[in-house]
């Protein structure tokens, strides 16, 4: 069954590289969620102002991986303990989010921040939950831009090591277009 939740861990392009090389997503789409304006541009998000959260939305075969494995992905690759920033990244356009449909998916996030999510750090997590209001995509140039950037500064310094961490732990949920042949990531 064809299912959508929307994950805020930083930069978008990094959430999109880690998401799009599992194994049951069918999509990973990075835009903008959860703010006060229509239609917002990144110039616009990155101002602060908008209240956007850069975010992923996955559409991923609920039969082929489970919330519960997207959730427990998502604890692992990016820091939900730091306020409105992923490494250099800071602002509030940069928080850590998890964006639900519905109750039964807000019960199994909040378990999976209790289980799974505290169990990963020492710090207190400070990721927002909250109903997914209206999602905006990103700009083209935004899109599987990993794919299309891989030798970018940007991608090798903070895109690789959360690739690391997938591959280290998650190898098994990997793609088969992605299991073999990428470069080696630190």
């Amino acid at each position: 069954m064809e299912k959508i939740i929307t994950f805020g861990g930083g930069c978008f392009w990094c959430i999109e590289a880690v998401f799009q090389r599992l194994e049951g997503v069918l999509l990973a789409e990075s835009g903008y969620i959860n703010g006060h304006i229509k239609n917002p541009t990144y110039k616009q998000v990155c101002s602060g102002t908008t209240g956007h959260n850069e975010v992923v939305q996955v559409t991923y075969d609920s039969e082929k991986i489970s919330l519960e494995e997207l959730l427990e992905v998502f604890w692992t690759v990016h820091n939900p303990t730091t306020l409105n920033q992923q490494g250099a990244d800071r602002g509030t356009q940069y928080r850590s989010g998890i964006y639900f449909q519905d109750a039964l998916e807000e019960s199994i996030i909040q378990q999976s921040l209790k289980n799974v999510g505290q169990a990963l750090w020492d710090d207190p997590i400070v990721t927002e939950v909250k109903k997914a209001e209206v999602f905006y995509p990103a700009e083209q140039y935004h899109k599987d831009y990993y794919n299309r950037n891989d030798y970018a500064g940007y991608c090798q310094v903070v895109i690789n090591p959360k690739l690391g961490k997938l591959r280290q732990k998650f190898s098994h949920k990997i793609k088969a277009e992605y299991s073999e042949g990428e470069r080696k990531f630190q």
